[in-house]
């Protein structure tokens, strides 16, 4: 990962369990969930310019280059490192995102894309941020986005800023990605959706606890993704991830995950990852 060639890995996530505890004055809702990173995701390549420009090669449909999280991402990351690296900072860069996670999947993949480049930004562009203030910049980003700087699997608090490391059991997950796009702020934003569910230890979570409290308000709003929970609930403890609408089962062996996959109906799209437990640029 010593230069421009390398190609940077942006994993997709899942939430293990996602509770809304509450919500601030500000509007904000205190989350509780535990973060794990599944070995599938997205990939980014950047190409270095000398002109200050930042430049996105691979436009998404329906997201505009200045709302893209990875163009954001390399924008704050400048505006920060210019204090400090001002001769780096004015460096521009090209960046190609190979977009393999769906869009509204609640899998984090615009969070990923955003803290990947953080991350392999920081390392080009030599600005020598640490951790703790790529993880500010994150923050400002996205609630999802410091999960990926902090990079490894995690019990999450306040508005997803606060982290406990925690170790849950190997497993395999079916993923299933319903043809929908479910917008994160619809799902908050709904009248129906709780805020008084009963805070929790880290200490006290264990593989298996809680739920998805964003699972109802979502799966009545769109029925592809009740509909490919109720399939799943066969195959085990059935979940959406963060605001969907894919949803997951785990599995304890890959051959289980594989078997219950080739049983998918031609209705439905899914994929079996592995979960993995830290971050692959954790080190960079």
């Amino acid at each position: 990962m010593n230069d421009w060639s390398s190609e940077w890995f942006a994993p997709a996530k899942i939430n293990l369990f996602l509770h809304v505890i509450g919500r601030r004055a500000d509007g904000y809702h205190l989350l509780q969930t535990v973060f794990r990173f599944l070995d599938v995701g997205d990939r980014i390549r950047c190409e270095p310019r000398q002109d200050g420009r930042i430049v996105l090669a691979t436009p998404l449909p329906g997201v505009t280059d200045e709302n893209h999280l990875a163009v954001r991402a390399a924008q704050a990351l400048r505006a920060a490192a210019s204090m400090t690296a001002s001769a780096a900072a004015a460096l521009g860069v090209t960046l190609h995102v190979d977009k393999r996670l769906p869009l509204g999947g609640g899998l984090g993949g615009g969070s990923s894309d955003a803290a990947t480049t953080l991350i392999a930004l920081n390392h080009l562009w030599r600005t020598s941020l640490d951790r703790p203030q790529l993880k500010r910049i994150a923050l400002t980003l996205g609630a999802d986005v410091p999960i990926f700087i902090h990079g490894h699997t995690a019990f999450a608090e306040g508005v997803g800023d606060l982290f406990t490391d925690v170790m849950p059991p190997p497993a395999w997950y079916l993923v299933l990605v319903p043809p929908v796009a479910v917008p994160t702020a619809q799902i908050f934003a709904a009248s129906d959706l709780r805020h008084d569910t009963p805070a929790m230890a880290a200490s006290a979570w264990h593989s298996g606890t809680g739920r998805n409290d964003l699972e109802a308000v979502a799966a009545a709003l769109y029925p592809e993704v009740a509909r490919h929970l109720d399939w799943l609930r066969a195959w085990g403890d059935a979940r959406m991830s963060g605001s969907g609408g894919c949803c997951f089962v785990a599995f304890d062996t890959a051959a289980a995950a594989y078997a219950a996959h080739a049983a998918l109906p031609p209705s439905m799209q899914g994929f079996v990852a592995s979960g993995i437990d830290q971050h692959p640029l954790a080190l960079i």
